[in-house]
């Protein structure tokens, strides 16, 4: 266990801090520095930590997780510290979550419910924040029972019948019915991002998305390439609605680039589920800038926790340069190999200081170029709206005049060179190679 010193000052919500080692846990990161995390996360939704406790389980414990002994040391605990909420950072089922709270008298949440917190903190635009509310209301409903347990367990008697049972399940259908609400209104913000998305591809730009652990530095790169003025703070999920700007590249190509929320280990699936209609970005992107957090000694296995994340999203096959940051933080140089199979390879840079980022920009050009088509194409005077365009989206690798026509051999997206036939018609040649 170890505690944290307080001052009789703080008036912070005084928190005690458990976490355990799960027996065949899919997570190697050792109790002490998962708890780091878990600290972190607390101070993010402004907590005050005043104690952490950690054990090692053999077996889980079905009506409490962790051991009598456990609950009896942190008991001895909570005179001395007098927290105001525990926090587990396992996930805890609702007879667990009850089972908690009467032994320690004190409130008890789990890494989930702190998660969500943290997320209707941040969250600004109205679709996050009905996001966050579905989410909360989704993690809420199973866990209905015991906040009406007082109620339900009242003897029998004139007027004192059933009142426990009648609440609860207006509660319930109160719960549903605000679900209900909230899935429609989602539905008509998603169509509104469906054709905002639509009218995107209809102007035919790359995108290009920021994506990794949260706090590995993607709004302060994102502020570096394009000046968005993306917040930029030392805590866990400072942003969370992306954030998209248009960026010109040192090839001349534009871009747009997509700056998302942060991801991390054991994230609630129900915030993902909610998150799923802004996270269609990161899935129809053309390229994923894996942003690693160098001066975290756990850094592979941050990669692996984004991976997982990427692979419910159905965007785990999307091609990826993996970009480790904070380079100016740490002594050692990145390992060769970091990432998986469809990396593009490594660019290591440091967002804060700037170094290495004109070579991110060279490296994603030519990895955007390896997508695009040598297109030959033919305007007449008429036609000269059309090659302004092409002059402004694509890249001329030559421009030659016969009689009054304008002969162009082009470098351009399989979007654009499609756009640029259709509105050619019988004018355009595609030249192979």
């Amino acid at each position: 266990m170890k505690q944290v010193s307080t001052t009789p000052f703080e008036t912070k919500e005084r928190v005690i801090l458990v976490r355990v080692d799960l027996p065949l846990s899919a997570h190697q990161i050792p109790l002490e520095d998962g708890a780091d995390e878990l600290e972190k996360l607390a101070t993010s939704a402004g907590a005050q930590v005043v104690g952490r406790f950690s054990q090692h389980l053999k077996r889980i414990s079905p009506a409490t997780l962790i051991g009598q002994g456990k609950i009896e040391e942190i008991q001895e605990s909570i005179h001395e510290m007098r927290p105001h909420l525990i926090i587990f950072d396992e996930n805890l089922s609702p007879a667990q979550q009850r089972n908690l709270e009467l032994a320690f008298e004190v409130r008890v949440i789990d890494r989930s419910q702190l998660i969500l917190d943290i997320f209707a903190q941040r969250a600004r635009s109205n679709e996050g924040k009905l996001q966050v509310e579905l989410a909360q209301l989704e993690y809420l409903l199973p866990r209905l029972t015991r906040r009406w347990g007082h109620l339900s367990r009242l003897g029998g008697g004139i007027g004192t019948r059933g009142p426990g049972e009648t609440q609860l399940e207006v509660d319930r259908r109160s719960v549903r019915e605000r679900i209900g609400t909230l899935r429609r209104r989602l539905r008509t913000v998603e169509r509104t991002r469906d054709i905002q998305r639509q009218e995107r591809l209809e102007v035919p730009y790359a995108t290009v998305a920021l994506i990794g652990y949260t706090n590995s530095g993607k709004s302060t790169l994102m502020n570096a390439l394009t000046r968005a003025g993306v917040m930029v703070e030392d805590k866990l999920f400072a942003t969370l609605d992306p954030t998209t700007r248009c960026l010109r590249l040192p090839n001349g190509d534009k871009v747009m680039v997509v700056d998302t929320v942060g991801f991390i280990n054991k994230i609630p699936h129900s915030l993902i589920e909610a998150f799923k209609s802004t996270l269609e970005e990161v899935r129809r992107a053309d390229l994923q800038l894996h942003l690693v957090d160098m001066t975290s000694p756990f850094y592979e296995e941050q990669v692996q926790a984004v991976e997982a994340v990427l692979k419910d999203l159905g965007a785990g096959q999307i091609p990826q340069l993996i970009v480790p940051n904070k380079i100016d933080a740490v002594s050692e140089a990145p390992p060769q190999r970091l990432g998986y199979n469809r990396a593009y390879g490594m660019c290591p840079i440091s967002a804060r200081t700037g170094k290495g980022i004109d070579q991110l920009l060279d490296t994603v050009g030519r990895i955007l170029d390896q997508g695009k088509e040598r297109t030959e194409l033919c305007f007449s005077p008429s036609q000269g709206s059309l090659l302004s365009l092409l002059r402004q989206r694509g890249r001329i690798l030559e421009e030659r005049y016969e009689q009054d026509r304008t002969h162009v051999t082009a470098l351009l997206t399989p979007k654009l060179a499609g756009q640029m036939r259709k509105w050619l018609g019988e004018n355009s040649l595609e030249v192979p190679g």
